[in-house]
């Protein structure tokens, strides 16, 4: 089942973009470490994002080029960074103090699961897993709003929307939408909520992936993103 629809599933880098299409103008958003930092490559022209990041930086920009990196300069994920027009500085305290005040419009993390009511467990303390949940579960419950970017499965083939989370929690019914490989799925009410899918899979052939029930409602329409 892992290789079944490797021939058209989105790329990371298509997943970020999509995701980015949705940021509002004038939000102040943290990105989680890894995957979800790529959507800031993504950012529509004319658009103004203010990214938070939990170390102590709000107004952080691109990445320098090579060579021009200060190591002063560096995200939760210590990558190097640039800073934008009247970014910031702050004790990791303060960061925090954001984060769980509610300042923040967005967060974006990566997942191991995501329930139908919007648990999330993207976490582990198996081989090679990151051996604490970090600042993720402020942010999931600090954060106005929270959206996940992952592929629909793992490379086992098992799903990653399921009924009910079997990894540790990183909190409860705090995701509202979540960006696939394969769909745009809406959390409400308890459910999974269908609003994109790729053109070339039906919803039966989707819902074979999905552990939960896939509700359809008016208005599915068709994942349309760029080659990237």
């Amino acid at each position: 089942m892992s290789g079944q629809f490797d021939d058209i599933k989105l790329s990371n880098e298509q997943i970020a973009w999509r995701a980015a299409q949705d940021i509002l103008d004038g939000s102040y958003v943290n990105l989680g470490i890894g995957f979800p930092e790529m959507i800031a490559q993504f950012q529509p022209d004319g658009r103004d994002v203010v990214y938070h990041t939990e170390n102590g930086i709000l107004g952080f920009g691109s990445a320098p080029a090579k060579g021009d990196e200060d190591w002063d300069l560096i995200n939760a994920g210590k990558k190097a960074v640039t800073l934008d027009p009247g970014a910031s500085f702050f004790h990791q305290a303060d960061s925090f103090a954001m984060v769980r005040g509610g300042h923040l419009d967005l967060a974006v993390l990566g997942a191991y699961q995501v329930s139908q009511n919007g648990d999330l467990a993207n976490w582990s303390t198996g081989r090679g897993g990151v051996p604490a949940v970090g600042g993720a579960m402020d942010l999931v419950h600090g954060a106005k709003r929270v959206a996940v970017v992952t592929d629909h499965i793992t490379k086992k083939g098992d799903p990653k929307l399921v009924e009910t989370c079997s990894l540790p929690l990183t909190g409860v019914g705090c995701i509202s939408r979540v960006y696939t490989s394969l769909a745009v799925v809406d959390i409400e009410g308890g459910r999974f909520i269908l609003r994109e899918k790729l053109a070339g899979m039906t919803v039966d052939e989707l819902q074979s992936v999905t552990d939960a029930k896939l509700h359809v409602e008016n208005g599915l329409v068709d994942l349309s993103v760029p080659a990237l």
